[in-house]
């Protein structure tokens, strides 16, 4: 008898190595399945020119939002929205046609003109209204005006009729509470409405970005200036800009002064208010009855810049993360161990207009909060050596599937950080997500090995390391498979 029991324990111990074994098989056989070269694909075309930078709004974004669409119902990834793979929600967009043209003309009665260069020295503004205008030129600081504050760029100004030189970003900085006072005004939109609310007839935005995130207003013509334009301007009036703007925030005083200068903008546009934009939403049912009620979610932003008279391709902003998430999906929907959690894919439209897409979201939900073991976020996932998982060491059971995973299989330096109150203007889709309850992570890479061309016409394929998004899109799938089966 004891022989017996003996033969029956070793039995039950070889069925179960056996068991994990084949599924250690199955695994690995979906792991080696995700390929940088698809990954570079996918991103590749997505940054093509048919679909002009993918700009929320546009036509052209919802080809890129079908062409998603169509993958995930080749793959068998189910729609997620009562059978539809669309969120379709309001987002206005402006087109734009050419590079438009900036002009600074220096001190009056020097003679002396600049046509400014683009992509070097300016960009045309995103929602810019169409035309020409020249004016002399304001500089207005940050173009607030908080009374409540005890601020206001605009005291003393007379901008009527003229074009206002403007900084972004607020002269308060911290993350405290007071940050919370001062946090509406630091939106783009604010600043250009305020500026008309003035009196201004244009604006020369001291930020060299391709910036979607702004406001349309009749007649209002803008463009973005780089630094040392900004420069050149301020010497002329023989003023240092560097220490000019310190001197906003070390001082914590608006410094506002006509320049005695003067500059024409030139804008080619058409604005498009009544449009729609839509998430992208697909979803693997889980396998469990009961745990499918619940899900994981993996999201990143679909849209891009646009084309402001030349292609932004938008690779690694954000047609990596997109990428990224594509090659995770498909490995879970093949795997042959499949998630008892449903997990849900979500590329977001709208997150370069104002996070549109997640704010869409949380307030229509597919799945409870409650019903949420988490949200990942991707965004620029495509560029350098290693990973960085914002607000993993908050969620320590949750963390360490990732850093398992990446310890057993993938070996990248790995690091993470605690969820902290941002008393900021949201930056991210996770923004949206942390501040609805929802358990956020973000996704990002360390240590780039390529130039970061941030909303520049440059972003494109070249600017990518694709082993990296291999990576994490397999750090992805192990990692999402592990959390839905335990």
């Amino acid at each position: 008898m004891k022989h017996i029991y003996l033969f029956l324990i070793v039995f039950l111990f070889s069925c179960e190595s056996y068991s994990q074994d084949l599924s250690q098989e199955k695994i690995q056989r979906s792991f080696h399945s995700i390929s940088s070269h698809d990954l570079l694909d996918y991103a590749a075309e997505l940054s093509s020119s048919p679909y002009m930078g993918r700009l929320s709004g546009s036509p052209e974004y919802l080809e890129a939002a079908r062409w998603v669409a169509g993958k995930f119902r080749e793959w068998g990834i189910k729609p997620a929205n009562q059978g539809s793979y669309f969120q379709y929600f309001d987002n206005p967009y402006t087109r734009v046609f050419s590079t438009g043209k900036v002009i600074w003309h220096g001190k009056k009665g020097s003679g002396i003109t600049k046509e400014l260069i683009f992509p070097e020295e300016f960009y045309p503004g995103s929602n810019s209204a169409s035309g020409e205008i020249t004016g002399d030129l304001v500089y207005v600081g940050f173009g607030i005006s908080a009374l409540e504050l005890g601020w206001d760029d605009y005291a003393g100004i007379d901008a009527k009729g003229k074009i206002v030189v403007m900084e972004t970003g607020l002269p308060y900085t911290k993350n405290d509470s007071l940050l919370a006072k001062w946090t509406p005004y630091a939106y783009h939109r604010y600043k250009f409405e305020n500026a008309r609310n003035h009196g201004a007839a244009g604006l020369l935005y001291v930020s060299k970005v391709a910036n979607p995130n702004t406001s349309y207003l009749n007649d209002f013509i803008y463009a973005h200036i780089d630094v040392p334009v900004a420069e050149l301007i301020f010497a002329v009036s023989d003023k240092n800009y560097a220490e000019h703007k310190k001197s906003l925030t070390s001082e914590f005083l608006p410094n506002s002064f006509g320049l005695g200068q003067s500059a024409t903008i030139s804008a080619e546009t058409q604005h498009f208010p009544d449009t729609k934009a839509c998430n992208v939403v697909g979803m693997i049912e889980g396998s469990d009855p009961e745990l499918k009620e619940e899900v994981i979610i993996l999201g990143g932003h679909l849209d891009g810049q646009g084309y402001l008279g030349e292609l932004f391709p938008g690779a690694l902003d954000n047609a990596s993360g997109v990428a990224d998430i594509m090659g995770a999906a498909k490995a879970l929907s093949e795997s042959e161990i499949q998630p008892k959690r449903s997990v849900l894919f979500i590329l977001f439209g709208g997150e370069e207009c104002g996070l549109y897409g997640s704010e869409y979201y949380v307030k229509n939900p597919l799945f409870p909060v409650e019903k949420t073991i988490c949200m990942v976020n991707l965004d620029m996932v495509g560029n350098g050596t290693g990973f960085y998982l914002a607000n993993g060491l908050s969620y320590p059971g949750l963390y360490q599937h990732f850093t398992e995973v990446n310890d057993t299989w993938l070996h990248r330096n790995m690091r993470s950080s605690e969820q902290r109150i941002n008393y900021g203007r949201p930056r991210s889709d996770a923004s949206h997500f942390e501040n609805a309850g929802y358990p956020t992570f973000s996704l990002w890479t360390s240590g780039s090995v390529k130039p970061v061309y941030y909303h520049q016409p440059m972003d494109n394929i070249e600017a990518l390391t694709p082993e990296i998004m291999e990576d994490a899109a397999k750090l992805l799938y192990l990692s999402v498979l592990s959390i839905a089966n335990k």
